[in-house]
């Protein structure tokens, strides 16, 4: 059997951008995003374009949100991000038109091999297809890809695709029913 052992573990393959870029987007993450003190939508698009998101015309979001990377971001027209959301972009998140992030929703990019004795680390971007509703405190693992108009419940865990139209529940999340939009 082996042991983990975390003082050697090294990273030096991922490089998610220039330091100095990095530790100003921190400040500004802290002060515009991660309040309650911020509720405006207009400034908070206005940075994430700075910071080289691709962010659409019509986008929420809310107050107490966490972006990890801002250039790893693409988010289509009219879309939602709900208070305390996570995205936690290591590596590029893209997210349709109107797809609703219901609050405290995780979006997770990064992972580590439990088989490593170092614990090494594993991403995967994520994509949320137009129409896709991730349910409050719910998490969507790395690689996961929403198709259209998917529906991941309350508090449900998706670490595989979710089919277009598909409602899924459950942890981890399995297919329920057909989501049928009137």
């Amino acid at each position: 059997m082996g042991r983990v052992d975390l003082s050697k573990y090294r990273n030096p393959e991922y490089q998610p951008g220039n330091i100095v870029k990095r530790l100003l987007w921190y400040v500004v993450s802290a002060v515009f995003f991660q309040t309650q003190l911020m509720p405006a939508s207009a400034p908070k698009r206005f940075l994430l374009r700075l910071f080289g998101a691709k962010i659409g015309k019509g986008v929420v979001v809310k107050p107490s949100v966490h972006i990890k990377y801002p250039w790893f971001l693409d988010v289509g027209d009219y879309t939602w991000i709900g208070e305390k959301v996570w995205i936690d972009n290591l590596v590029k998140v893209t997210i349709g038109r109107s797809v609703c992030i219901s609050q405290e929703a995780m979006l997770l990019t990064g992972n580590h091999d439990y088989k490593s004795p170092v614990f090494k680390l594993i991403v995967n971007g994520i994509e949320l297809e137009d129409g896709v509703w991730i349910g409050a405190r719910s998490t969507v693992s790395p690689g996961v890809k929403a198709h259209s108009h998917a529906v991941l419940t309350l508090g449900s865990v998706a670490v595989k695709n979710m089919d277009a139209y598909g409602v899924y529940s459950g942890n981890p999340a399995k297919w329920l029913r057909e989501r049928k939009i009137s």
